[in-house]
């Protein structure tokens, strides 16, 4: 697969990331939305984007289990090949994915680790980005973003968060949700999926190029695939 097909997977593209290393090893990324707009879909394309560089991703929910995770990556993936028409075989990317599942109130930064170091002192699977999925944004939690820095670190990990927001949840002056704004300092990007009329709107909160017209970019409901609205 060549550099260019490899990058039509990759929804960030869209967003003028043209690196392969959208965030820094040990850094976070977070895409916010309300409730059922499209937050795990849209994760599920940039770790598929991974997936076919032949990147580990290590997907962890705390939602759903591990059939319904595995079938989120399987139909994303078929509606990116039915997209941009290429040959990549779904057999080809499932050993570099693991899944990984998590009760919200069993999980912890240690707990985590523990797993996380089982897989890799037994070489069973070394995560080059994680996606975590499900993890409360509040008071709860607040504390074990530092750990999972610290752990990304470690790692020379990536991690990337679906963070759920509220339709009216408060904002500060920069336009960032409050709860998230607590934590904001530790995210090197932070995308939010905004519902407008019938179409969902993909913007840029945190990093990126700020010349770039992210109002542009939508997520289109029927697929959940990201698409330019001049196309």
């Amino acid at each position: 697969m060549t550099k260019k097909d490899v990058s039509l997977y990759n929804p960030l593209n869209l967003i003028d990331y043209e690196t392969e290393n959208i965030i820094p090893e040990g850094g976070f990324g977070a895409v916010l939305a309300r409730a059922g707009v499209g937050k795990t879909a849209f994760l599920v394309q940039i770790a598929i984007g991974a997936l076919v560089r032949g990147k580990n991703v290590l997907h962890i929910s705390l939602d759903n289990p591990v059939e319904k995770v595995s079938l989120w990556y399987k139909e994303v993936f078929s509606n990116l090949v039915k997209q941009h028409k290429t040959d990549r075989s779904w057999e080809s990317i499932l050993p570099h994915r693991f899944i990984m599942t998590f009760k919200v109130d069993g999980f912890s930064v240690p707990k985590l680790e523990e797993r996380l170091t089982d897989l890799t002192e037994q070489n069973i699977f070394s995560p080059y980005m994680v996606v975590v999925d499900g993890l409360p944004f509040d008071e709860s939690t607040q504390n074990s973003f530092s750990d999972l820095k610290a752990l990304a670190k470690k790692h020379s990990m990536r991690i990337w968060f679906a963070v759920r927001i509220h339709r009216d949840e408060q904002q500060n002056t920069d336009g960032m949700p409050v709860r998230f704004a607590k934590v904001s300092d530790l995210f090197d990007l932070a995308i939010q999926l905004k519902p407008e009329g019938k179409e969902i709107h993909v913007r840029t909160l945190k990093g990126g190029a700020q010349t770039v017209e992210h109002s542009v970019l939508l997520l289109d409901p029927s697929t959940m695939m990201i698409k330019n609205s001049s196309l």
